[in-house]
């Protein structure tokens, strides 16, 4: 599968607090995940911000951001991706600032325009401002400016983060931040480990509208890829149980914690439910070595794409790892 060898390896954690244990435990786990990535040669380790929900231990993307750089040496750690409406661009530059100056040339700033939560604590966490469809562009180019070095009468300087021009990366699941990036010509990321379905539309509208800037002189897409390897195809989709568990949770309004999988846990849905799933996972990866290396080669044919993001929520943490080392067995053959 040479097709994978020019492809980078990523990963994306939500933090996931397993049933029975804490978010101590979760944030040991990701950073153990962390640095057994690092190990495997993956090229970045991003955290994800999401807030009021009992099994996801990510809300303070920038201070994990931190504690994940701290405790690894070389991959590039950052937000996949930082919910911009719900902070001021401000706030945001000085917080990645302080980060690139605390670990140079290893931050990344991921922008979502989601708000990653329900609408109740959408309005908590913004109090009383309305988003608008202007907003996110505005945003981003507050945060492309307050990164930069600062030009004479620049009235408002992030301090730190003026002159670290941290790179910036839109995030997306429709086609309106593909649109964004390929006209700010920066690195896009589609969200197809949740929402896949407009995945070849929208990076090929990314592709297609891509204007080179100083920062990107090409485009540059990565995509979200659910992946649960074990040795056989078998044990994979029981481990991945736990997955499906998560999902039919998501669907039902029910974001608990990740629960510990279940034999034949499909076969005991409604059809209707199955569906769900399937269509929720449709760019997920799951099985043994040879499943994983054709499902991953099959997905940078049909996308091009520069670098996968592997999402992978398997209870037990060990196998978690063992999972990685098989994607990255997978990429090397």
């Amino acid at each position: 599968m040479k097709i994978l060898n020019h492809t980078a390896l990523s990963m994306l954690d939500l933090i996931a607090v397993r049933e029975g244990g804490s978010v101590a435990e979760a944030l040991a786990i990701a950073l153990r995940t962390a640095r057994h990535a690092e190990s495997l040669g993956f090229s970045r380790y991003w955290l994800a911000e999401h807030h009021n929900m009992q099994g996801i231990a990510s809300s303070a993307t920038a201070v994990l951001v931190g504690y994940i750089a701290g405790g690894t040496n070389r991959i590039r750690v950052g937000s996949g991706g930082v919910m911009l409406p719900n902070h001021a661009p401000l706030v945001v530059a000085e917080a990645f600032g302080t980060l690139a100056e605390l670990y140079p040339n290893r931050i990344d700033l991921g922008l979502g325009r989601a708000p990653g939560t329900d609408p109740i604590t959408m309005r908590a966490l913004r109090r009383d401002r309305t988003e608008t469809e202007d907003d996110f562009p505005r945003d981003v180019a507050d945060l492309q400016r307050l990164l930069a070095p600062p030009q004479p009468g620049q009235r408002v300087i992030a301090m730190p983060g003026a002159g670290t021009e941290v790179p910036i990366w839109l995030l997306g699941s429709s086609l309106f931040s593909a649109r964004l990036a390929a006209e700010r010509g920066l690195p896009y990321a589609f969200a197809s480990h949740f929402a896949p379905r407009l995945l070849l539309q929208a990076i090929d509208q990314y592709r297609n509208l891509f204007r080179p800037s100083a920062v990107l002189a090409k485009p540059y897409v990565m995509i979200g890829v659910p992946l649960i390897a074990a040795p056989t195809d078998e044990e994979a989709e029981f481990l991945a149980s736990s997955t499906y568990q998560r999902v039919l949770g998501i669907l039902h309004g029910d974001r608990g914690r990740l629960q510990p999988p279940v034999a034949n846990f499909m076969s005991l849905l409604h059809p209707q439910e199955k569906a769900a799933i399937d269509d929720f996972l449709s760019a997920a990866v799951i099985g043994g070595p040879q499943t994983v290396r054709e499902g991953l080669a099959a997905l940078v044919q049909a996308t091009a794409a520069d670098e996968l993001m592997l999402v992978c929520d398997i209870f037990d943490a060990t196998l978690r790892l063992r999972s990685l080392d098989i994607a990255a067995a997978a990429r090397a053959a």
